[in-house]
C-alpha cells in the first residue's frame, strides 16, 4: 500500500511504531523496520553515548529506514541531533515541537523531520516551519495526552496542512488503518499495540496485566506529574490520586529518594528537571519531585517489571488487545485486515 509516508520515508507500510521510554530498544525498532513498517527508537531516556549505541544496533539487525525520537528541550539536542546525522537515521521524530531552526538544521542533512502534535495550531505552526509530516495523537493515547479524539482532531489537522499527517490514538488493527486513510491520513502510528508484541522486552508479567485490563481499566490522571497522563489503573495511581498535598508530598519525596539511588540523579538533578517539566504549569512541590522521576516511574514497570512502584503509560486500546504477536505477524496481519476492508466495501 503506498501512501504519502511510504513515499517519504521509504518503507513499505504505513504504519509508524512510536518512540516510547524503555520500551521502543534495538530490538522492537529493528523488529518493526523489518516487518516493513517505520520503528522509532526512544532516545530520552537514553544517554549520548548509549543512543549512538543503540542506533548501530539497529542498523546491525536492519538494512531498512527506520527513525530516532527526540526530546527538543533537552540541554544536549544538538550533540543527538548531530548522531542522528552522522549515522545516517531516516526520521526524527519530537514529543515537543522542535525549534524551525533545528528543523532546518535536519533538513538539510537529509533527515525526514515529524513532530507530534495534539492540537490544530500546533501542527500549522510545524508545518509552517518546514516539518515532513506529523503525526496527530488523539485523546485515546497513551501516555501525555490530550481531550480531544482522534476522530475529531485528525481531519481537522488534515484539512489545515498540506503536509503528510499520520494519526495516532486508538488504532490497533487494519479497520483503523482504513479509517485513518478515509479521514486524509497517510498512515497510523501505534504504541500500545507494538508495546503488546512478543519482540517487545517490556517483562511478560507486565504484558499480562495489559492484556487483562479492559478498556475501563485505562484512566487519565494528572497524579503522577500535574499533567493529563493516560495510563493503567492501579494501586499506585489510586493511592497517588488520594493523597492530599502534604501527604502527596512525602510520598514523592519517599519515592525519588529511592529512585535517584536507583537512577544514579542528584537531587538537585531530579528537581532541575521537575522545574523544567513545571515552567509554565501550576504543578504541586510532590509533582514536580514525581514529574522529575516519572522516567524512571516508568522504568520501574517496563524494565524491572515492578508494577507495584512504577506506572504503565497505556492507550485505551489495551482493553481490546489479546495477543502478543511479533512485530511481522502484526504488521502483516494489518495489511491483511486492511485490504479485506478495503475488498469488502459496499459499492458507491
Amino acid at each position: 500500500m503506498e501512501t504519502a509516508l511510504t513515499r517519504l520515508v521509504g518503507v513499505t507500510h504505513p504504519i509508524v511504531q512510536t518512540g516510547m521510554g524503555w520500551v521502543a530498544g534495538p530490538r522492537l525498532v529493528s523488529a518493526t523496520a523489518n516487518a516493513g513498517a517505520l520503528g522509532v527508537l526512544a532516545s530520552a531516556t537514553m544517554t549520548v553515548d548509549e543512543l549512538r549505541s543503540a542506533v548501530r544496533e539497529v542498523k546491525s539487525r536492519t538494512d531498512r529506514p527506520f527513525g530516532v525520537n527526540l526530546r527538543a528541550d533537552a540541554g544536549d539536542a544538538r550533540e543527538r541531533v548531530r548522531i542522528v546525522v552522522d549515522e545516517g537515521v531516516r526520521v526524527a521524530s519530537f514529543a515537543l515541537a522542535p525549534s524551525r531552526e533545528l528543523i532546518a538544521e535536519l533538513k538539510d542533512a537529509g533527515v525526514v523531520v515529524i513532530p507530534s502534535i495534539g492540537a490544530r495550531r500546533h501542527a500549522e505552526k510545524v508545518a509552517a516551519w518546514g516539518a515532513d509530516a506529523v503525526v496527530v495523537q488523539g485523546g485515546e493515547g497513551g501516555g501525555h495526552t490530550g481531550e480531544v479524539a482522534t476522530t475529531v482532531l485528525l481531519p481537522q489537522v488534515v484539512d489545515a496542512v498540506d503536509i503528510p499527517v499520520i494519526a495516532a490514538g486508538g488504532f490497533h488493527d487494519g479497520r483503523g488503518l482504513v479509517a485513518a486513510l478515509s479521514y486524509g491520513a497517510a498512515g497510523i502510528a501505534m504504541g500500545t499495540r507494538f508495546l503488546l508484541t512478543s519482540d517487545s522486552t517490556v517483562p511478560d508479567a507486565v504484558k499480562a496485566k495489559y492484556l487483562a485490563a479492559t478498556v475501563r481499566d485505562v484512566t487519565v490522571t494528572t497524579a503522577v506529574d500535574g499533567l493529563p497522563h493516560r495510563m493503567l489503573r492501579t494501586e499506585m495511581v489510586a493511592a497517588l490520586e488520594r493523597a492530599g498535598r502534604v501527604r502527596g508530598l512525602a510520598q514523592a519525596v519517599r519515592r525519588a529518594a529511592g529512585f535517584r539511588r536507583l537512577s544514579g540523579l542528584s537531587w538537585a538533578a531530579m528537581v532541575r528537571d521537575g522545574l523544567a517539566m513545571r515552567h509554565g504549569k501550576d504543578l504541586s512541590w510532590s509533582q514536580v519531585l514525581l514529574a522529575a522521576n516519572t522516567p524512571m516511574l516508568l522504568k520501574a514497570s517496563m524494565v524491572e517489571g515492578r508494577t507495584d512502584l512504577g506506572v504503565m503509560a497505556s492507550g485505551q486500546v489495551a482493553g481490546v488487545i489479546e495477543d502478543l504477536p511479533s512485530c511481522g505477524e502484526l504488521v502483516t496481519r494489518i495489511m491483511s485486515e486492511a485490504a479485506h476492508v478495503l475488498r469488502t466495501l459496499p459499492p458507491t
